[in-house]
């Protein structure tokens, strides 16, 4: 299959605005350059009113009756929406999962291993899936793996504060949890 060379166009970060002459609602309610109500006015006034102070008029929200309009300059309102839309995608960060897997017959080095590995992940904003896989006559034991999960979930919450976002459970031949902090 060939790959397009071609470059795409960027999708623009911020939604699309109507400015002076795009305003098609007969009258809009404006808003000054400081947010202040300044009334109910024709379109074709509220345009007048903003080229006398040399801004324009942008539609804030068309879906409002009369649909709302600001006087103020287009160039820096989209600059500071691009900044808003900016700052809100930086801050967002999406919780990978991350898996640690226990044994039965897992040693007090290990476990400690472990737990570093957790409140690590933990402290990155992850969720961590704890898992134990169960082999050969370990299979008959359900249990004690369930106490191998219990005792890990109260070592971490010992040093931080989290919680069972899914309590642990058998899926086939593992027994699975997952912790999240709250």
């Amino acid at each position: 299959m060939r790959i397009s060379r071609k470059k795409r166009p960027k999708k623009s970060v911020v939604p699309h605005y109507n400015i002076n002459e795009r305003i098609v609602a007969p009258e809009v309610r404006l808003l000054g350059e400081d947010g202040k109500n300044l009334g109910v006015f024709s379109t074709k006034e509220a345009i007048r009113m903003a080229e006398e102070n040399e801004m324009d008029l942008v539609e804030i929200n068309p879906k409002s009756d009369p649909p709302v309009a600001q006087i103020q300059d287009f160039k820096h309102f989209r600059y500071q929406k691009e900044k808003e839309t900016r700052k809100q995608k930086s801050n967002t960060h999406v919780g990978e999962l991350k898996g640690i897997r226990l044994s039965m017959r897992i040693g007090k080095g290990d476990i400690d291993t472990r737990k570093k590995q957790a409140e690590k992940f933990l402290n990155r904003g992850n969720k961590v899936r704890v898992e134990i896989i169960l082999r050969g006559a370990e299979r008959y034991k359900t249990p004690i793996a369930y106490n191998v999960i219990s005792s890990f979930y109260t070592l971490l919450s010992e040093d931080m504060d989290i919680k069972y976002e899914q309590e642990a459970k058998r899926q086939g031949n593992k027994i699975t949890a997952i912790i999240t902090k709250q």
